[in-house]
Formats: structure tokens, C-alpha cells, sequence
């Protein structure tokens, strides 16, 4: 194999290798923004939560039915 033959292999596989890298660089990126959103839903739940015990108590305070 020449040498000139050897560049071009190399040159190849770089250009393979960077659109590759760029690839997997832009589902990272919208991995990240899926994590992003999903954490900010579990913040505003966790605080819809916080907020409904404190209107209405914990329900380990409940007596139990009747019937037991």
C-alpha cells in the first residue's frame, strides 16, 4: 500500500469517525434536554405533593374505618 494510498485511508476514516462523534454528540445533547424537562416535572410534582399533605395532613393520621 502507498503511502498516498495510507493518507486517504486515514483521511477516510477521520471523516467517518467525525461525523460519527457529531452524531452521537447531538442525541447526547438531546438527552440532556429530555433530562432537563423530566427533572423540572419531578420538582413541580414533588412540590404539588408537599403542598397537598399540607392542606390535608398526612393520611397515616387517619383513624382507621369503623369496622376494624
Amino acid at each position: 500500500m502507498s503511502l498516498e494510498q495510507r493518507v486517504t485511508e486515514l483521511e477516510s476514516r477521520l471523516a467517518f469517525q467525525d461525523d460519527t462523534i457529531q452524531a452521537l454528540n447531538d442525541v447526547l445533547v438531546a438527552q440532556q434536554n429530555v433530562v432537563e424537562r423530566l427533572q423540572l416535572q419531578m420538582a413541580a410534582l414533588l412540590k404539588r405533593q408537599e403542598e397537598m399533605v399540607g392542606q390535608f395532613g398526612s393520611f397515616e393520621e387517619e383513624a382507621p374505618p369503623p369496622h376494624y
